[in-house]
């Protein structure tokens, strides 16, 4: 048994790539630094052109919001990377069953990291061998479910409110992740290639204990560790900049507040909401407040939760760090194709308690 420490014999990271200058990522970058550079040291420039001051402010907010789910999701990343393949499957669960979508529900609901730092573990425990239908399972769940932004929730709609919202949110990944399970099974969606089948003698805790008694934590190690991490992040990173640029823009040229009067309990505004939740591109951070607002001002519950779930959903983001991770249009495409009616029935019947 390998330990922790030990990567001979395993597979290249699916994140790593060796070709032409990763532009996206790059460009991103710059663009990002710029703005936020400019906010932040020259503030009086900005406030010459209005569109170029919401621009700016946006970056600056947005990446003041999201640095600590960027900077988890690398210790994260960096954490699994130095973790055997064969943990990650006995922690899931094997077999591609339901118990095993149920521990990655679950999983997902108990990791206190944004939608963008979710992202990062999500596709690393994709290449560690969790089936398409646990990853799936894991970020459907996971990116407003966090603790911190539960009770931020819990603060602005209430505990009923709140609970319902996880439920609901849990049993749309329960059911997202067994169908793309059925789907893998029937041919339709590709395997996992990094799936492994365990030893019928792996025990989880005896393993892990010898590994972890074996691993020398020196500082060459958590070198290694933190040097890996950054060097697997970047094909989320250049999404997340790239999201953070284009969800800036929206923000310039849109008005947010045009979308809200729009937002009744009605089959319309829940259609709105939706659309609304497709184009306006925020963290979770930044779409619990206006969650809230749906719900409180706009009296539309379900409208609050589908503007949640439906960020989720339809985060081009995510859509495209899964198209990368998994090497497959189908797997990224089919998560909205699939959540969407799942999560507009459950918005409808829940602004039909309010009508």
């Amino acid at each position: 048994m390998s330990s922790c420490c030990n990567t001979e014999n395993q597979q290249p990271s699916c994140h790593t790539s060796k070709g032409p200058k990763d532009y996206l990522l790059w460009g991103s970058l710059l663009g990002v630094v710029v703005l936020y550079g400019l906010y932040w040291l020259f503030p009086s420039v900005t406030h010459q052109s209005e569109t170029l001051h919401v621009l700016a402010h946006s970056v600056f907010e947005l990446m003041n919001i999201i640095w600590w789910g960027i900077a988890l999701g690398i210790v994260m990343i960096a954490l699994l990377s130095k973790v055997p393949r064969e943990f990650v499957v006995a922690a899931l669960g094997t077999g591609n069953g339901l118990s095993g979508i149920i521990r990655a529900t679950i999983g997902g609901v108990l990791l206190d990291l944004c939608n963008h730092g979710i992202l990062m573990v999500g596709a690393k425990l994709y290449e560690r061998g969790a089936s398409a239908g646990q990853v799936i399972a894991f970020l459907v769940a996971s990116p407003w479910n966090s603790f911190s932004l539960t009770l931020i929730l819990l603060a602005l709609v209430g505990i009923k409110w709140t609970l319902l919202f996880i439920l609901a949110s849990m049993l749309i990944a329960v059911i997202t992740g067994w169908l793309y399970e059925a789907f893998v099974h029937k041919g339709v969606l590709p395997n996992n290639p990094h799936q492994i089948d365990l030893p019928d003698n792996f025990r989880f805790w005896p393993q892990a204990k010898k590994s972890f008694a074996a691993t020398n934590f020196n500082a060459d190690y958590i070198f290694s560790m933190a040097k890996q991490g950054i060097s697997e992040s970047r094909m989320v990173m250049r999404w997340i900049l790239f999201g953070v640029l284009l969800a800036s823009l929206i923000r310039a040229f849109i008005d947010t507040a045009d979308f809200q009067n729009y937002f009744g309990p009605t089959l319309a505004g829940l259609g709105l909401t939706l659309l609304a939740a497709t184009i306006i591109e925020v963290c979770s951070e930044g779409s619990t407040p206006v969650a809230a607002d749906l719900l409180t001002r706009a009296k539309a519950p379900g409208n609050s939760f589908a503007f949640l779930m439906g960020g989720v959903s339809t985060d081009y983001t995510e859509i495209m760090v899964l198209k990368d991770t998994t090497k497959s249009w189908k797997i990224a495409l089919f998560l909205p194709l699939i959540t969407l009616p799942q999560i507009f029935v459950l918005a409808w019947l829940a602004n039909m308690q309010v009508v």
